[in-house]
């Protein structure tokens, strides 16, 4: 049958070599097999091994494209009954698959020569044991199981398990047979199914009967053994056994003989082998147990501590480490529930939602953990070793969130309100039908909305807050205190003044209620002992911050609803914050910090639990928590606006972990921090760790860190945010989530994230935060300064597009040029102008996003010819802050209805979601004057990708990553989504547009982009997302990103869009879509499509070098439920653009 399919024919050219001659007699031998042929086969195949040993060249030949030696010789060994033939012919195969690497052997593998010689070994197991021949055999299998992805389903079917089993039984003693014998055990195990199999021939004793103790004999025999026995250990059932029978403790003792008597590590690789069973075992539950119970982690901690000097060891410590951290007993994190401290109730929760869940929990169900937290099934190793496996796992190439019903992704403007239901919203549009007189010319166009303080509904405040301590002749305020007023405070400014040095802790002492008087004085209140009046010296830094005032703030802090109450103010946001000069690069991370120093610090916590403090200083739980005053604590505190800190442990003297709040109504959402630390000692370095983050990964990982504001630092005249912290890393912790908390995933563990510190003023009250904070006060102080900034030529208007879930303001401006005149021509053209509608800070944590926000308005505010040309083009809608409430109370994504408003476009409902609800209606009543907006931007932040970029909806695009088959005629789109990026790509240094992205996704169909696109019929609809971190492109390659950039992204984001408007004007726009078409047709070529290079656009790998040291990133937790993970298209590049026409060539006078 074989010689049927396989008919070679040599070639008989003259001059043809010997070894092919030679061949050619040997296949037409095979075509007529005699038995008198025997010897003439027997003496052909020697000659030919002969000839193959001798002259190295032959072995090309034979092997050369075209020729059917190799055909001819596997014909030769399945057919011969000799057993010297045999031999003769395995020789052969053995040395042409020696030299020449994988293509050979790759050629005997596709000629079916994995079958034969496992049938071979079969067969011949049946006679007398020959050890030449099952050397032969074994030696050629173990070269070819390698490259043959289905060795060991063949070795299973051909029953060669046992057989190579019972040889490696028989042959302990020999070396010689013993070791091939044991490579292919290894290669057998390599496939699930065979490891439980030889499991249950015997083959996990044979391996333990190996190994031993420090040996300087037979070596690699010893390394071969023990990384079958790690293979085979891969299967739970032989883990199982390994364990019940005591192994777990043989090994330790095993590796600590090696690790004591190898003390010039020549055999370093043998003891990573006995680490690789140690791991596989401790990846089951009674693996775990069985280790801590052998007293593993102190072995492997100390072992491990002695290999730390010596760099080359690190392979030893990055796997002791692996195992320690798995075994490690999963703590509870130190709280009494996981869902917010703070409550709101609210005026509805909607059936099956996220808060209706929250709290439809029976009474006394523990929400921190879960009652059996250790889930055998999800707690295994992250590392991939399935090497060989025969159970192909395709990766998918394309997405399965991205939208593929063309009727879905075409928009469709429904009207879904009636319009006199939307008639309401005309208050918001009265430049549509306002009539100008001449003396509106003439003054300032600025219209603001009546005061929203509210002299009954705030507290008395406390400047600022950390040092507890109070004079004793000031009393504390009290519920019934009478209101702050402002003049109750004696500001000094002084730019370069030389305060006190206690004056930070002064300041912490000083109570203001309204017993103290302007001038000092007091009426029936009481006095300091000194008989002055405590004086806050604050910077003048009015010529560098022209929208900061103190005074101001504090009284939009005043009228600001916090759920908490708030009745302190922090300093950074009563200073304000002056942008560096001076450029902070990305952080470089030392080699080791995280497998060498943070993780063993953590493990140090078990070994030596005596050496653990484990002192709480802070806690939001406990109101009445002792605040400690021995001078070794630090003192904590986030009760400010947009703090989130809920509990403070001290671990070590100068070690603390750091719980955040969830979110209210809510019971994750862990990233935005925000909080105070006092009573530190200079030049001590200290370390910090939150541990109850969620997210897999994060750019603190990729070198970001955080901030830091320094108020003695500010009082000599540096108000400014720093980027600090060392040795910063972020990893997976022992601390237990609940499924509760996991979205019912179990055996979820929380991930930390740390960084060190050494303060260096003394008495100094220092600030972190996740990013440069930005409150919701500090934007209505914005506003009202950025008012007074109006002229004659500048319409503004500030409305209250509504009030929030907490009683908050929603500020909504409206600002264009004024019209030139009062003339019919001046106001039609005047109204005529296309709406631009821009939002911001939807989720609380992305801050930077105001800060971009700060720089447009404040472009659109100036007196420049750009600004007035800008104006003069558009009529901007803004909504600078979607999310008050969840800014004020320190959430980092949520609302006060604990949901994420920016999935609520498709039905915001009125009374929980109200800005999204209005900002939608008033979109929809544009739509349905007949004045929708031509462009929409939501300005957000992203957490794990680097620079500036924007997402926007094409049809096109999402198709073209489906295997949907659609006609050019479905396809048909206008490109101009794509001009605004392009523009900004080529003006703003932080923006890029390989990172852009304008696919449609199934989980993003609730968003702003996706609603306004498809409902309202915004084309240019877009989300504009802004680094947490910094740029690996462009003029801040390499830089971590500030205020100063942030602004400046906001104000090219203005200049782009006036860009934008030469290419909207109808002359212009009609020679424009000429080029568009063209483009339209490179598009539709297949290899100009932008190609995904992760497993799904949704959940992306990341998108940063590896660190030359092992990180564990922990890739259980399915990024799949991360809000903010948008699709990154890696090649967009490749895409014609609408800008690369002519146009673009006039357009650079304005840069």
């Amino acid at each position: 049958m074989w010689q049927e399919m396989n008919k070679p024919k040599m070639a008989t050219e003259k001059g043809a070599s010997r070894v092919l001659m030679l061949l050619g007699q040997l296949e037409r031998l095979n075509e007529e097999p005699k038995v008198s042929d025997t010897d003439a086969t027997r003496q052909i195949t020697g000659k030919i091994l002969h000839i193959i040993q001798t002259q190295e060249k032959t072995r090309k030949e034979v092997m050369s494209k075209g020729s059917s030696g190799m055909d001819v010789i596997l014909s030769t060994l399945e057919n011969t009954g000799d057993l010297q033939t045999t031999l003769n012919v395995l020789s052969i195969l053995n040395e042409l698959l020696t030299v020449g690497g994988g293509r050979r052997t790759g050629v005997f593998v596709s000629k079916g020569g994995t079958a034969i010689l496992l049938q071979l070994l079969v067969s011949s197991s049946k006679d007398p044991l020959n050890e030449e021949l099952m050397l032969h055999i074994h030696t050629l299998l173990f070269k070819v199981g390698p490259k043959d992805r289905k060795f060991g389903v063949k070795a299973r079917l051909n029953g060669a398990l046992n057989v190579t089993v019972n040889q490696a039984k028989h042959n302990l003693q020999n070396h010689k047979l013993l070791l091939p014998c044991l490579q292919v055990l290894r290669v057998y195990s390599g496939n699930l199914v065979n490891a439980v199999s030889l499991g249950k021939s015997g083959a996990l004793e044979l391996m333990f009967e190996i190994i031993g103790p420090f040996s300087k004999k037979s070596t690699t025999l010893l390394k071969v053994a023990l990384d079958t026995l790690a293979a085979l250990l891969k299967s739970k059932m032989n883990a199982r056994w390994a364990v019940d029978r005591g192994y777990i403790p043989t090994l330790l003792a095993i590796y600590q003989d090696w690790h004591r008597n190898d003390t010039r590590h020549r055999h370093m690789i043998i003891r990573k082998s006995i680490l690789g069973c140690i791991k596989n075992l401790t990846n089951i539950k009674l693996g775990r147990k069985a280790f801590i119970d052998a007293n593993g982690m102190r072995i492997l901690y100390n072992t491990s501590t002695e290999c730390l000097p010596v760099r080359t060891l690190d392979p030893l410590v990055n796997t002791s480490s692996l195992i320690m951290r798995k075994c490690f007993p999963k703590n509870r994190l130190p709280l009494p529930t996981i869902k917010s401290v703070y409550q709101y109730p609210l005026p509805r929760i909607l059936a099956g939602g996220p808060v209706a869940q929250l709290y439809s929990l029976p009474p006394g169900v523990d929400d921190v953990v879960d009652e059996s937290d250790e889930n055998e099934a999800t707690e295994v190793d992250t590392e991939n070793d399935t090497e060989n496996e025969d159970d192909e796992t395709g990766h998918k190439t394309q997405n399965d969130d991205i939208e593929t019903d063309i009727n879905k992704l075409r928009p469709r403007q429904m009207q879904s309100r009636p319009f006199d239901e939307l008639r309401v919203y005309e208050r918001f549009c009265l430049e549509f039908t306002q009539y100008f007189k001449d003396n509106d010319f003439q003054s300032p166009g600025s219209v603001m909305p009546p005061s929203s303080f509210d002299p009954n509904r705030h507290h008395p405040l406390i400047i600022p807050t950390t040092q507890n301590r109070r004079p004793k002749n000031i009393q504390p305020p009290r519920s019934n205190d009478s209101p702050l007023e402002l003049d109750s405070i004696s500001i000094s400014k002084t730019l370069e003044g030389k305060p006190n040095p206690d004056l930070a802790c002064s300041l912490g002492q000083l109570v203001l209620d309204g017993d103290v008087s302007v001038n000092g004085e007091s009426g029936d209140g009481p006095q300091e002992e000194s008989g002055d009046q405590a004086v806050i010296e604050v910077p003048d830094t009015a010529a560098l911050l022209p929208l900061h005032d103190p005074d101001l703030y504090l009284e939009m802090v005043k009228g600001t609803r916090s759920v908490p109450a708030y009745t302190e103010v922090a300093y950074p946001d009563y200073f304000g914050h002056v942008a560096l000069n001076l450029r902070e690069p990305i952080l470089e991370r030392a080699y080791g910090v995280q497998s060498r120093t943070k993780i063993f610090q953590d493990i140090e916590r078990l070994i030596h639990p005596s050496d653990i403090l484990d002192r709480v200083v802070y806690d939001l739980d406990n109101q009445s928590c002792p605040i400690l005053d021995n001078g070794e604590s630090l003192k904590f505190n986030s009760k400010f606006e947009s703090g989130n800190l809920r509990k403070a442990i001290q671990i070590r003297k100068f070690e603390y972990d750091l719980i955040l709040n969830s979110d209210i109504n809510s019971n994750h959402y862990h990233q935005w921090f925000y909080f105070e630390v006092g009573n530190m000692r200079p030049g001590v370095r200290y370390r910090f760790n939150i541990i109850n983050c969620e997210k897999s990964n994060s750019q603190f990982n990729y070198g970001m860190q955080v901030l830091m504001y320094s108020v003695q630092e500010a009082i000599n005249g540096s108000p400014q945010w720093v980027r600090t912290g060392s040795d910063i890393c972020y990893y997976k912790n022992h601390f237990s989530r609940s499924s509760i908390a996991a979205g019912g995933q179990k055996g979820k563990s929380y991930f930390s994230m740390t960084f060190t510190v050494t303060f260096q003023q003394k008495d100094d009250v220092c600030y972190f935060a996740y990013h440069y904070p930005y409150t919701y006060s500090t934007l209505k102080m914005h506003l009202q300064k950025l008012s007074g900034l109006c002229t004659s030529e500048i319409y503004y208007r500030q409305d209250e597009l509504c009030e929030t879930l907490g009683g908050n303001s929603c500020p909504l401006l409206t600002i264009t040029a004024m019209p030139e005149s009062s003339s019919n021509e001046h106001i039609s053209q005047f109204r005529s102008r296309p709406v631009v509608f821009l939002s911001s800070r939807v989720h609380p944590g992305e801050t930077n996003s105001s800060w971009v926000m700060k720089g447009s308005l404040e472009f659109l505010m100036s007196s420049s010819p750009q600004a007035q040309s800008l104006r003069e083009s558009y009529i901007f809608k803004i909504i600078p802050m979607l999310n008050p409430d969840g800014v004020i109370n320190g959430n980092h994504r949520c609302s006060l209805s604990g949901e994420d408003l920016n999935r609520q476009w498709q039905n915001p409902n009125a009374e929980l979601h109200p800005t999204i609800y209005h900002a939608k209606s008033l979109l929809q009543y544009l739509r349905a004057t007949g004045r929708t907006p031509l462009v929409f931007c939501d300005y957000h932040g992203h957490s794990r990708k680097k620079n500036v970029f924007m997402y926007g909806c094409s049809v096109k695009e999402t198709v073209w990553q489906t295997n949907v088959n659609t006609s050019n005629c479905d396809l048909h789109e206008d490109l101009g989504y794509r001009t605004l990026p392009k523009l900004l790509s080529q003006m703003a240094p932080a923006f890029s547009l390989s990172s852009c992205s304008f696919v449609v996704e199934r989980s993003k169909e609730a968003t702003a982009r996706v609603v306004v696109w498809r409902e309202i019929g915004v084309q240019r609809s877009y989300t504009m997302e802004s680094t947490l971190c910094g740029c690996d492109q462009g003029k801040y390659k390499g830089l971590q990103i500030g205020t100063r950039e942030l602004e400046e992204m906001g104000a090219q984001f203005c200049v782009g869009l006036l860009r934008l408007r030469r290419f909207t004007t109808p002359l212009e726009l009609h020679n424009h879509n000429s080029h568009l078409l063209d483009m339209e047709n490179d598009l539709k070529d297949p290899r100009s499509i932008p190609n995904i290079t992760s497993p799904t656009t949704y959940v992306l790998e990341e998108d940063e070098p590896a660190f030359l040291e092992e990180v564990d990133y922990s890739a259980e937790s399915n990024d799949e439920n991360d809000p903010d993970f948008e699709p990154d298209l890696q090649d967009n590049r490749v895409l014609p653009d609408p800008s690369s026409d002519s146009e673009l060539s006039r357009q650079d006078s304005l840069t």
